[in-house]
Order: structure tokens, then C-alpha cells, then sequence
């Protein structure tokens, strides 16, 4: 089965290319994950505003780039099976009050990051700023827009592991590989929270786990990350 995917420009991550999180939640919904885990591994740049040819066979979906010669792999999905991590609930009030503490506020590789850049607007980004917990970690709030869907949520589990990882303009990472499971959709106009661990890093190599935990400390949804270190970008 073929079809296509557009990257709006809104969902950007790195200027000129689209944030991995969202991309990947897109791409995973083709399959129809339900709360099964999709591993997501993105070999370049998604490209922004143009529609991407995505193919589809049994339990794998890719998302090409017919601009260039031999319709270069972009991203590729598959369902999988695996255990996923969880990262430890705070309350609101914790991951709340850990977002002044966000290093992205004065030092951020990415500034315009649909999911956690500072110079998104209110009801344009998602807003959110994971800062260091006191149990170690990160975390922070996020309350949902009306659009919210598979890829927002996708994006929300995302970068909060960027953090997590130390990204910083001295330290800038992108995000090579994603697996998450959403057991339950987040509901437009609820505040949750996400929390953000380190799970060890190797090289250029940074792997980190992510949770977003419903009013009552509830797990919706888990992802594992995996972070490519590029001091060039």
C-alpha cells in the first residue's frame, strides 16, 4: 500500500527539517499501532512541505524522498515486541515547578522545535520545557490542544529524552531511533506530565527513556531513544 505523508513546516524540529517525535507518530499511525510498541528509525532529515511517498507492507511502513535519485529511505517503522521502560511519575506541581529550571530557556541547539523550543508560540508548539527533578531526571507539564493525535503525542514522548540525554548548543543530538507504546490517548484540555531519564550513552551514542503519566500518576505512553551526537549539524 502507498500513500503519502506532508511535514508542515509548523512541525519542525532542527530548522529545515521535521521533529523527529512528530515525524515518527505520523509515520507509526499508518500501521495502526493501538498499544502495541512501533520501533521507528529515521536515516535523514525528514523534508518539510512536500508530500512523501510512504510505503507500507505488513507490519513495516517507510517514508521515501522521490525529490532525489533512487527514492532515498527517510524513515522507516515497524511493529514490535519489547519491553519498554518507565520513567518514575512526579506530581504536577513538581514537573511544574522543574520547568524553571529548563536549560533550553538560555541555551537551546533548536529554538524553533515544535515540541520543546521557547520561541514557539502558545497553541503553535507544544511548549514543553523538561527541567531537572529532584530525584534526578527531568520533567515536565503538558497540557493538550484540541489537534492533539497520534504524532503529537509521539512528539510530547520526544524530546523530554533530549533533555534527559544533556542536549545543549554545545552538545547538540538528534534523535536516530524512537520505540513508543500509547496505551491511552491524552484528551485535549488535560494537564499531564512527562518524565525524562538517561539510560547510558556510548560514543556519539546517547540512550534515554521518556513517560507521560496521566492526573493520577497513570502510564498513557512510554518510548526509548536512541541519540546521534552531531557537533556539525
Amino acid at each position: 500500500m502507498s500513500t503519502t505523508l506532508r511535514i508542515d513546516h509548523r512541525f519542525r524540529g532542527p530548522d529545515g527539517s521535521g521533529n523527529g517525535g512528530w515525524t515518527a507518530g505520523a509515520l507509526a499511525a499508518f500501521l495502526d499501532p493501538g498499544d502495541r510498541p512501533v520501533e521507528v528509525t529515521l536515516r535523514r532529515p525528514p523534508p518539510l512541505d512536500r508530500d512523501l511517498p510512504v510505503e507500507r507492507e505488513g507490519d513495516t511502513a517507510r517514508l521515501l524522498d522521490d525529490a532525489e535519485a533512487g527514492r532515498p529511505l527517510v524513515v522507516a517503522a515497524a511493529l514490535v515486541e519489547t519491553d519498554l521502560p518507565t520513567v518514575a511519575a512526579v506530581d504536577a506541581t513538581t514537573a511544574a515547578a522543574a520547568e524553571a529550571g529548563f536549560r533550553g530557556h538560555h541555551d537551546h541547539p533548536f529554538p524553533g522545535c515544535f515540541a520543546c523550543g521557547p520561541d514557539r508560540a502558545e497553541g503553535d508548539g507544544l511548549r514543553i520545557f523538561p527541567g531537572p527533578l529532584p530525584g534526578g531526571g527531568v520533567g515536565a507539564t503538558w497540557t493538550p490542544g484540541e489537534d492533539v493525535d497520534l504524532a503529537t503525542t509521539w512528539a510530547a514522548l520526544d524530546c523530554v529524552g533530549g533533555w534527559a540525554g544533556d542536549i545543549a548548543s554545545d552538545h547538540p543530538m538528534v534523535l536516530g531511533r524512537i520505540t513508543v507504546a500509547v496505551t491511552s490517548m491524552p484528551t485535549a484540555g488535560t494537564p499531564y506530565v512527562v518524565t525524562g531519564g538517561l539510560l547510558g550513552t556510548e560514543g556519539r551514542k546517547t540512550s534515554t527513556a521518556a513517560t507521560l503519566h496521566g492526573p493520577g500518576g497513570e502510564v498513557l505512553g512510554r518510548a526509548a531513544h536512541v541519540w546521534i551526537s552531531v557537533p556539525n549539524w
